[in-house]
């Protein structure tokens, strides 16, 4: 079986993720070979590690013994370096978000296509098992037709690294987190978008937001609620479903969580509970006929990773599991969330 020769451009906290995790566990399918760094602290960890350090950006991306390069840069750098790329004959995984705007990665796109090489986003979170386990709710109807879904992350270490808290790199929340929450949701349903309102949080006092949420509407009916958070001490579940059949809650990355199900038995008008200084019975909890608690599902299956998926799109021209159109789509609505936002600052 050929192996592709990859590189990495940009050796900071992802691409060195990449060569040090990810791509170690495909080495039947990649080898791999060298990176470039601007820092010089950076090429030394890279030589460290073994691997060929170039001089320059161009020197390594002029190597013909290069197949594939890895962009792990600032996003206001992934354009630049992935046409240059493309036109010398390599094919290339781009780390998210794959540019500022939509527009940027048309070009990108039109230059793949020109140069008949492999352009591939690497948007990951479609893996993670959290999503899957939703994807099979969506799929099953284990908890009826779902009408609602909420989609967290919560943290409270404020705008992560230097750059991410920087505008013209593109920095921020909706970019950096934002970016896999909305991909998730856009592979998810399978509807066009009817509503789109939005908010940014700048407590933090950065250039750059410190957090966002949208209220997303699909044609079909579908509300859908995304927000990053990195002033929250307390976090909110992960996700939040509700179904005309139940409810069901992951908590965390850990996929702590259950499902409540209607039983639809005959049962009795639930009694009134004490609520404040009032009484209620909209608010009582149903009585134990009424529902059952069940774990969550295991998830859908993706037969393959990202790079094994990569690999086959290369050499076999196999579908991508991320395609292009669909992060084009996602960047869409990202530009369009600037937009709404800042029409109403």
């Amino acid at each position: 079986m050929k192996k592709l020769r990859i590189a990495v451009i940009g050796y900071g906290g992802m691409g060195s993720y990449h060569f040090n995790q990810i791509l170690p566990t495909e080495r039947d399918l990649f080898e791999l070979v060298g990176v470039y760094d601007l820092k010089a602290d950076r090429q030394e960890l890279a030589a460290t590690a073994g691997l060929k350090t170039y001089k320059s950006q161009a020197e390594l991306v002029n190597d013909a013994a290069i197949d594939c390069i890895l962009i792990a840069t600032p996003n206001d750098s992934h354009k630049e370096i992935a046409i240059a790329a493309l036109q010398a004959g390599k094919h290339v995984v781009c780390e998210k978000p794959v540019t500022m705007n939509a527009q940027e990665l048309r070009e990108i796109m039109e230059v793949a296509k020109q140069c008949n090489k492999v352009f591939m986003v690497h948007q990951n979170r479609r893996w993670d098992p959290d999503y899957l386990i939703v994807k099979e709710l969506v799929n099953s109807g284990e908890i009826g037709d779902i009408f609602q879904i909420e989609s967290r992350v919560h943290g409270a270490n404020g705008i992560p690294g230097d750059w991410r808290r920087v505008k013209k790199h593109g920095g921020g929340m909706l970019l950096d987190w934002g970016i896999h929450l909305l991909d998730q949701i856009l592979w998810l349903v399978d509807s066009p978008l009817k509503n789109i309102e939005a908010d940014f949080s700048y407590i933090l006092g950065e250039e750059c937001d410190d957090g966002y949420i949208t209220y997303l509407t699909f044609e079909n009916g579908l509300k859908v609620i995304t927000e990053v958070g990195t002033t929250n001490y307390i976090k909110l579940p992960r996700w939040y479903l509700k179904g005309t059949k139940g409810t069901a809650e992951i908590s965390d990355w850990d996929l702590s969580g259950k499902m409540v199900i209607a039983t639809n038995a005959e049962v009795a008008a639930p009694k009134p509970i004490q609520a404040g200084v009032g009484l209620t019975k909209t608010m009582a909890p149903p009585s134990e006929e009424a529902t059952v608690t069940q774990n969550l599902p295991k998830g859908v299956t993706l037969t393959q990773s990202f790079y094994q998926n990569f690999y086959d799109v290369v050499v076999k021209n196999a579908a991508p599991i991320v395609k292009n159109e669909e992060v084009l789509k996602v960047m869409e609505l990202i530009d369009h969330i600037f937009d709404v936002v800042d029409k109403h600052s």
